[in-house]
């Protein structure tokens, strides 16, 4: 295998000011003095650009998808040997910066991350999304000991996958301080040094509140803080702390020995400002602290550094090198300040134990070992993506679905059209014939007509297509639903769910069908048929017809009143969601992936992140709630409906609600390339043939047949019309999805099957 030479980073990059921007530059930097081509895909926030230099070969805008998969299909085609991410959270969008899987999951190369922070306590989102980074990674960097552990005990990572490589320093010499007070304008003073973005958690507080004891002691100390205030801070509350700082300084009668430097410095005035204090000080308030490069660099130019206890200072510190005093404990930081301030043989010991030290961290040193782990990540990739005979994997492929079988949904039709129950397998006259199946029936004729598989019979496809047509009551302007075996409607008018479902049909199939005269007639219904259903207050109803406009929205009215849908939806979740209830309603009852579904499909077509991003985020609770203990899916069960905002009931289980949670999943997957959607749907299909609360297949493979459902001692024997076609939706998707040649929607396109 032939050395690495052309590596991509991801992170905020210079001149975005930032510590990740210092270290994605410096890191860059360090890596292409070894001969090795390097590029830069930077990060912007909140709609900002920045003036970055030739190094930075692509952007990224945090909040827009379509961004992350323009920047992986940019390292695709430049053939980047490996990815150097920088991970840490709030540098990319979605929820728990989810929004950074559209890019790894579509990379055809080894990423190598570094985790800036690894929380002991992650939400469920942050846990969930940094098992996914983690997974798509070929190895892991940390920076400390702790970390390596949290990644072992918390998320049970692999102990060969993780290195422990030391923030990087600039190779400087041990100097006093002396000649750099004199040129900074400090000099005569005994000098306590913090520099970095200036934010709350830092605790300058603390260190203003010690400076009265210190002053005491040594009066001619001043508190130097070096930096601009964090821009996250300045955008939401402008220069608040920062005044609220200065008042307190006032207040303490020190503003002579307190001096704020309200500016971001390039590395050379940086270097010279560590270069002249006597202490550098790290009061920080927050012990999961896991990197810190200020207290790196101050560390490696030699200096006495007092720390609060978080979790890199403690490791950096230990053994004499530092000194560690309680967090907000505003006595013990002024008495060691002090007295490192007044005992020049102590503090010079300390320096010199510090900067030996130090010397593996140099910057030079640190970039062998980045290069030392691209490598070993190459060579792992090379090795996992050699599947039997020599061919390329990327990654898994989906197990070989069953094939496609439609003798029972045959014998379930008859020349009026699709029967909807059946006692076993017989078909039930007694309860006639419903627009909701058959409606289902033509979306079926059109998925399996643009799936590859074997078409139905003209003449059944027709059947289907006619009994929608005669269900349609022109008076009323509304699709009737219930029909009895002797051919009477036993309504004027359905529900508003079976009137949506029946406009989404009618959609697929004005685009999918393969008879141009059927096409037209769909076109021209669905036409008539749409206006109506801006009057509805049903969310399905509006989901439905929302996946019927995905598929054919040719007029100005229709785009308009899809615009209307999807705000709808959007206003719901947004007026009932809490951290503990994600979704768009105060329960859960059927079809229920439908609704996130239809949010995620439209604002991909019409390119309103909003209206992803909040059906990714329903999508997500629900497959939560829709996984069983043993990770198997368990679908809402139907003794939930009606309950209000409680976990759901395992029973009785659907064949309906597997078949919306895989092509929710699909979605989902199309939207973001998360590899764990396709996973999902997978999960969610093997529920049909027995991985389910019952180890019971609901399948005749041989004829297609498929049971009502799982009670919660048995099987239900029936075999309906809504069963059978919801099961052959899911496996034309499944099997469409499995003749793809790897999971990345870039590489080999999907197109998912609104069904």
């Amino acid at each position: 295998m032939s050395p690495t030479k052309r590596i991509a980073f991801i992170g905020n990059s210079l001149p975005r000011r930032c510590g990740i921007a210092t270290f994605t530059t410096d890191l860059q930097q360090a890596i292409a003095s070894s001969d090795v081509d390097t590029s830069i895909v930077a990060m912007n926030d909140a709609g900002e650009s920045y003036d970055y230099p030739f190094s930075v070969h692509c952007q990224i805008s945090d909040q827009r998808l379509e961004d992350y998969a323009r920047a992986a299909d940019f390292l695709n085609e430049g053939r980047f040997d490996v990815v150097s991410l920088q991970h840490e959270f709030g540098i990319f969008g979605g929820e728990a910066g989810g929004h950074i899987m559209a890019l790894l999951s579509r990379l055809t190369m080894p990423v190598v991350t570094t985790l800036h922070t690894v929380l002991s306590e992650p939400t469920a989102l942050q846990r969930n999304v940094m098992e996914r980074i983690v997974d798509a990674s070929a190895r892991v960097v940390v920076m400390a000991e702790k970390a390596r552990d949290l990644l072992r005990a918390v998320y049970r990572l692999p102990a060969d996958k993780i290195e422990v490589i030391a923030h990087g320093i600039p190779e400087f010499a041990f100097v006093e301080p002396d000649e750099a007070k004199e040129r900074l304008g400090f000099a005569e003073h005994s000098v306590i040094l913090t520099f970095g973005l200036l934010s709350p958690n830092k605790g300058i507080e603390v260190m203003i509140d010690a400076m009265p004891s210190i002053l005491r002691r040594r009066p001619d100390a001043i508190y130097v803080v070096l930096g601009a205030t964090h821009p996250n801070l300045v955008r939401e509350h402008g220069e608040a702390y920062r005044e609220s700082l200065m008042a307190r300084v006032r207040e303490l009668g020190v503003e002579d020995h307190v001096v704020f430097l309200n500016q971001f410095v390039d590395q050379a005035r940086l270097l010279s400002f560590i270069s002249m204090c006597d202490v550098y000080v790290t009061p920080y308030l927050n012990e999961a602290q896991m990197t810190s490069g200020t207290l790196a660099y101050s560390f490696g130019l030699g200096k006495a550094v007092v720390s609060t206890p978080y979790w890199h200072a403690r490791e950096l510190l230990a053994d004499g090198r530092g000194i560690l005093v309680p967090f907000g404990d505003v006595v013990a930081i002024g008495n060691e300040i002090a007295g490192l301030l007044t005992d020049a043989p102590r503090r010079q010991a300390m320096r010199l134990r510090a900067y030996a030290s130090s010397r593996s961290m140099t910057w030079e040193r640190t970039a062998k070992r980045y290069l030392a782990a691209f490598e070993t990540a190459r060579r792992g990739r090379v090795l996992s993506v050699i599947a039997d005979h020599g061919e390329p994997r990327l990654l898994p492929a989906i197990v070989a679905p069953p094939e496609m079988q439609t003798g029972h949904l045959l014998c379930m039709c008859d020349d009026t059209g699709l029967f909807q129950h059946a006692v076993h397998s017989v078909p039930d006259r007694a309860h006639g014939y419903c627009v909701d199946d058959n409606a289902r029936a033509l979306l079926l004729a059109s998925v399996l007509s643009g799936a590859g598989e074997a078409h139905l019979p003209d003449a059944l496809t027709a059947r289907f297509a006619s009994f929608v047509q005669h269900a349609w009551n022109p008076d009323r302007r509304r699709f009737r639903n219930f029909m009895s075996f002797s051919r009477q409607w036993l309504e004027e008018a359905g529900s508003e769910d079976s009137h949506g479902r029946t406009l989404w049909a009618l959609g697929v199939c004005a685009r999918d069908d393969a008879s141009v005269s059927r096409r037209r007639w769909a076109a021209a219904l669905f036409g008539e048929a749409l206006p109506v259903i801006e009057s509805f207050t049903s969310p399905r109803a509006w989901a439905f017809a929302l996946l019927g406009l995905d598929a054919h929205c040719t007029t100005a009215a229709a785009v308009s009143l899809r615009t209307a849908l999807a705000d709808r939806l959007l206003g719901l979740i947004s007026k009932v969601e809490t951290p503990d209830w994600v979704w768009f309603e105060d329960g859960l009852s059927y079809d229920n992936a439908r609704l996130p579904q239809a949010l995620i499909t439209t604002g991909l077509s019409m390119q309103v992140p909003a209206y992803v991003e909040a059906g990714l985020r329903s999508l997500r609770w629900l497959t939560y709630l829709q996984t069983n203990p043993a990770g198997l899916f368990r679908p809402v069960g139907s003794e939930s409906f009606g309950d209000k905002r409680s976990a759901p009931k395992a029973f009785d289980q659907q064949p309906l609600e597997a078949t919306a949670a895989i092509s929710a999943c699909l979605a989902a997957w199309r939207a973001d390339g998360d590899p764990q959607w396709r996973i999902e749907a997978a999960r969610a299909f093997a529920w049909f043939l027995g991985d389910n609360d019952l180890s019971s297949s609901l399948v005749d493979l041989d004829t297609g047949a498929c049971r009502d459902g799982l009670h919660r001692d048995r099987p239900n024997e029936n075999r309906g019309g809504e069963s059978v076609v919801s099961y052959l939706i899911s496996l034309a998707e499944i099997r469409q999805l499995a003749r793809v040649s790897g999971d990345r929607p870039k590489l080999a396109p999907l197109r998912v099957l609104h069904a």
